[in-house]
């Protein structure tokens, strides 16, 4: 607690006058969070326990088990312990980019470096912020958030916003959030959110295949393929939107032709609503603007290069994370050469380039 509250007071003398209500709210909802959990090993003592939530809590011991000694990750102290929340996320999340541009807007902040969001314990102060980007003029998405890493500054707790989700679904979210303690950029969120994509999803394939958990591998396939047909469905569209922005068009019409890919896109999901077990309907209920189609970028573009990586390493994790590792040790050009020498020529899509704010 005492690191806690030390580090938000050097992140406020860190920042402009502008940004203190910022850091306050972000310092007050971690420090809420960690004065509100519980163990979970106590929590499982409890005669009176529900049988789901304690199916849950099991299953995430499990999961950390496996993390660290399958998928050697640092797992520490994190996951040990649970917060029951008053709201439905744990953050909100918002994300802008110009409305004639597949660029994202970057925030930068003390520790994390530069990433493509800016996070609200509060879903009110996240609607205030986006209503103020929305009247700049950008496209603006906001999204509820069930967990995310401290990076090793914090003993990450389990919330009551990700017990619900499908046991791999949980599991999976436990292996990408300690992915991010293993390896991350300051200022890479395409870099760092798809080495975490992959290792949650070659995380659940290990973890399942070694459960023997023939059903839930089953789930996890499938769930696999949409996931990729999704992908590759809002990544076409995210592209013809790149080609329309740079088109000769005037603005004017870059602005209805951006209408009718976005409807395009709507119309294509549609066609595969039903096959999809209408999983999405609840994204694309969103905008569809460039920054929500921007998250889905940031988590699933590398995502192939990374798998073709752990290929050429024979499936050894050790080796796979010392070539990742030494990629973080690369300038930012060199990096993302690297990379694309990886990926499937049928996945290279153009690099990101990023608004930078304060």
């Amino acid at each position: 607690m005492i690191r806690l509250i030390s580090t938000a007071l050097v992140f406020l003398l860190l920042v402009s006058c502008e940004s203190v209500s910022y850091y306050g709210q972000a310092a007050r909802g971690q420090i809420s969070l960690l004065m509100n959990s519980r163990t979970i090993e106590n929590m499982l003592k409890q005669p009176d326990l529900a049988d789901t939530t304690r199916n849950k809590l099991q299953l995430i011991q499990q999961a950390r088990k496996f993390a660290a000694a399958d998928l050697r990750l640092p797992v520490g102290k994190n996951y040990l312990n649970y917060v029951e929340l008053d709201r439905p996320h744990v953050v909100w999340n918002v994300f802008a980019s110009p409305p004639l541009s597949t660029e994202s807007r970057n925030w930068c902040y003390p520790v994390a470096g530069c990433v493509s969001y800016r996070g609200y314990f509060a879903e009110v102060n996240a609607d205030r912020f986006a209503d103020k980007l929305i009247d700049e003029g950008f496209d603006v998405y906001t999204g509820g958030v069930d967990a995310y890493s401290t990076l090793g500054w914090f003993n990450d707790p389990v919330t009551s916003a990700i017990v619900a989700r499908s046991d791999h679904r949980l599991a999976g979210l436990i292996f990408h959030e300690l992915a991010h303690q293993l390896v991350y950029i300051p200022g890479d969120t395409r870099f760092n959110e798809s080495f975490a994509s992959f290792i949650e999803r070659e995380g659940l394939r290990r973890w399942l295949l070694a459960s023997g958990e023939t059903d839930l591998y089953q789930q996890f396939l499938q769930d696999s393929i949409r996931q990729q047909e999704f992908v590759a469905l809002v990544t076409r569209h995210r592209a013809r939107l790149a080609v329309l922005y740079q088109s000769a068009l005037g603005e004017a019409d870059k602005l209805m032709a951006k209408q009718q890919i976005q409807q395009d896109l709507r119309n294509g999901y549609q066609q595969r609503r039903d096959s999809w077990n209408r999983g999405y309907d609840g994204w694309f209920d969103g905008p569809l603007n460039n920054a929500q189609l921007a998250t889905v970028a940031s988590y699933n573009d590398l995502v192939p290069a990374f798998a073709r990586l752990l290929e050429n390493s024979e499936g050894n994790l050790a080796l796979f994370y010392a070539v990742v590792t030494e990629m973080t040790r690369l300038r930012p050009q060199q990096r993302a050469e690297m990379l694309r020498s990886l990926m499937p020529e049928s996945e290279l899509t153009p690099a990101p380039q990023y608004v930078i704010s304060d």
